[in-house]
């Protein structure tokens, strides 16, 4: 999926609640991974800078400005089409059948081990096609994405 070394990932986070957007952050950095910007709406998911190049966007299902997380998923896929889309958000059941596009989510409540294991395996997955570890319970892979890495 990712055509440049792997480690760390790039990531984007789209969170309108400013401490779990930072949780996030310390988890991800933690991880080993790079925070490339940080938005709490569709709007500011539009002003990023274009040369900006996420390999993995987090992203709540109900953002900010009255916006959602599926309009973000569409923009990320259209303007970064490499870019694995996680929706993490406390209403699954509102993702569409086909994840719009999404590669997975991680339903809230999360704790810290179960979003680092996402993240383990979410970094297989994108760095070396399918992943060598069983799925985490913490992540649960769009159906269509899941039959890829099988």
């Amino acid at each position: 999926m990712i055509n440049r070394p792997c480690a760390p990932l790039n990531v984007l986070i789209v969170e309108d609640e400013a401490l779990l957007a930072m949780d996030i952050e310390a988890m991800v950095e933690d991880a080993g991974h790079k925070v490339v910007a940080e938005a709490a709406s569709l709007f500011d998911v539009e002003d990023l800078d274009s040369t900006l190049v996420p390999d993995l966007a987090f992203v709540d299902v109900q953002l900010a400005q009255g916006t959602n997380g599926i309009d973000v998923c569409h923009l990320i896929r259209e303007r970064w089409s490499d870019a694995f889309v996680v929706f993490v958000t406390a209403n699954p059941l509102k993702i569409p059948e086909d994840y719009a596009g999404g590669h997975g989510v991680i339903p809230k409540p999360f704790s810290r081990n179960g979003l680092l294991s996402a993240m383990r395996y979410i970094e297989e997955g994108v760095c070396d096609p399918p992943p060598t570890s069983p799925q985490p319970a913490s992540f649960i892979a769009a159906p269509a994405f899941a039959a890829s890495w099988k």
